[in-house]
């Protein structure tokens, strides 16, 4: 029998800087857009673009990173899975809000360049280049 698969893969830039709040528990939660574009030719031969945002939501370390390291135009991939919930407003119209929950993320953005990251000018503090803190292998490590 198939198993279900509830998994969202995107590479994009941060339409805001995130907003880092915490629930009453203490738990953090960072909410942020994400901007993905697409790019192809029409019959004509023109170029035409497509802009898609997207509602990312982060919770407790994952949440602190992000609200630390990304700002607005930062260039990351994120990990997460797709989470819809549902509210009725005052008058008893109902809404729907769609989210990426993310589980990793990584940043793309060169240190020193541009367009978000961690601030340059602080020399002593290290990036984390994954949120899951598994150590990543030189490109001098790699088979091929």
């Amino acid at each position: 029998m198939a198993k279900d698969l509830n998994k969202v893969l995107l590479i994009g830039r941060l339409g805001q800087d995130p907003e880092l709040k915490y629930t009453q528990s203490g738990i953090a939660v960072a909410k942020f857009s994400l901007a993905t574009s697409q790019q192809w030719k029409d019959q004509d031969g023109n170029t035409q673009d497509k802009t898609e945002w997207h509602n990312v939501v982060a919770w407790r370390r994952l949440a602190e990173i992000c609200a630390e390291y990304l700002k607005k135009g930062s260039k990351v991939y994120l990990e997460g899975s797709l989470s819809t919930s549902s509210w009725e407003d005052e008058n008893k119209k109902k809404h729907y809000r769609t989210e990426v929950v993310l589980n990793d993320m990584i940043m793309l953005d060169s240190k020193g360049a541009g367009g978000g990251g961690a601030d340059n000018s602080s020399s002593s503090s290290s990036v984390p280049e994954s949120s899951t803190g598994s150590s990543s292998s030189s490109e001098d490590d790699l088979p091929f």
